[in-house]
Formats: C-alpha cells, structure tokens, sequence
C-alpha cells in the first residue's frame, strides 16, 4: 500500500514538474518575442546610395561631396546608419539597373538612394526608358525590403520646354508609383541661383565642393524623417 502511495506521489509530482516546465517554456517564448522585436528596431541602418558623379565627388577632394557630408551628418546627430556609396561616374539608370542586384545581395541596405537620370539626358535617351529603369530600380529595391528615396534632377532650358519639363516629372511619377519619397531637385539652390557658375567646376556641370553642403541640404529634410521611422 504503501509502495502504491509513493508510486502515485511520484506519477503527480512528475506531472506537476512537466506542467511547470512547459509553463516556462511558453513563457519564455512569450518573452521572447518584444526582445526580437526591440533587436530588430534597435538594428543599424545602412543606407545604400546608387548615383553618379554628382554623387561619386567627381573632381572634388574625397571627403568632401555630399554623400560624405552625410556620413558626417549621420555621425553628429548620433544616428546608428552606415552608408555605402556605390555611385560611379558618368553612369546611366541602365548602368543602374544592371548592378542594383548585386548591391542589393551584397550590402543588404535599409534604404536606398536612386539618384540617376542626368546622364540619361545628357546622352538624348529616351525619357521612357529612363523612367522605366528608375521604376524598375525602385520596385527591386522594395522587393529586397529597402525604403526607397528617389532624388530628382533638371535639366537646362536649352533641352526645350516639352524634354525639360517632362524630365524632372518623371521622377515624382515613379516616386509616386513606387511609393518612394523624393527630393525633387538635387542641385536646388546650386543651378537655378543668380551667378550660378560660380559653384561649378570649369565643366559646368559638376558642383565645386563648396556646393554640396547646399546639396545635403536638400537631401537631408527628406532623408531624416524616413531613418526615424525605420526605428520604430
């Protein structure tokens, strides 16, 4: 009887030993989850910038065009993003389009920069595959769960009014399909100012390092807001 006693005694404290680890082990999960959550929050950025020489400091000291200018932002203000610049000179959307993929794979940004399409004017392309490619980019990217800037650009009136306008509406049109955001004009402030060539190299075309503080800040009010919210 006794035996019997103990053997029931042993069968309910093994029950009861199982229930609590079970108990623990649910709750650990449970717990375990907003930790996750939090890690993933808490993740630095890195921001992945696909342009051309207005942004790879084409005839300018290294460290000084504006995509460094940001790193040095990102430094002061205390915000965890790095940033890859794999912005080449005298590259197209096409050119664009043709190594995002590797990029993506490669550094698996939080954000990307587009800032392509000057070339493509440059060399007479046709604006639609120029949109087609920054709409293709733009998809790409948010498909490898990057968010997704867009940075536009213009062109002079030389171009003629009907090119000229219909090329800096393309950018807004794939930001706007692509749900991107976007700075509609990267040289604001640069190229449309009195004496504008004072802030040009001999070529004309490309920024004088002085400039690109003034393209940060075009950059940077779109750019802040979408690092905040990929915090949350």
């Amino acid at each position: 009887m006794n035996e019997v006693a103990g053997l029931n005694l042993s069968r309910r404290a093994w029950l009861a030993h199982c229930t609590s680890l079970a108990a623990l082990t649910a709750f650990a999960g449970l717990a375990a989850q907003p930790l996750d959550a939090h890690a993933a929050a808490s993740a630095p950025g890195k921001i992945l910038v696909v342009g051309d020489s207005l942004s790879a400091e084409y005839g300018l000291v290294r460290g000084s065009g504006w995509v460094s200018l940001l790193e040095k932002r990102l430094a002061q203000e205390k915000i965890d993003a790095s940033v890859v610049n794999a912005s080449i000179s005298g590259d197209t959307t096409s050119g664009g389009r043709a190594r995002l993929a590797d990029l993506l794979k490669r550094h698996q940004p939080t954000l990307v920069i587009l800032e392509l399409g000057g070339n493509d004017a440059l060399r007479g392309l046709p604006l639609s595959m120029t949109q087609e490619n920054l709409d293709t980019m733009a998809r790409t990217s948010k498909d490898a769960g990057a968010r997704v800037l867009i940075v536009g650009m213009q062109v002079p009136p030389n171009y003629g009014r009907k090119y000229s306008d219909e090329f800096a509406a393309l950018f807004s049109t794939v930001a706007k399909k692509q749900g991107a955001q976007l700075v509609p004009f990267l040289l604001k402030g640069v190229a449309d100012v009195p004496d504008s060539e004072k802030l040009f190299q001999p070529d004309r075309i490309h920024p004088k390092a002085e400039a690109h503080p003034t393209i940060l800040a075009n950059v940077w009010p779109v750019l802040r807001p979408m690092l905040a919210a990929g915090k949350k």
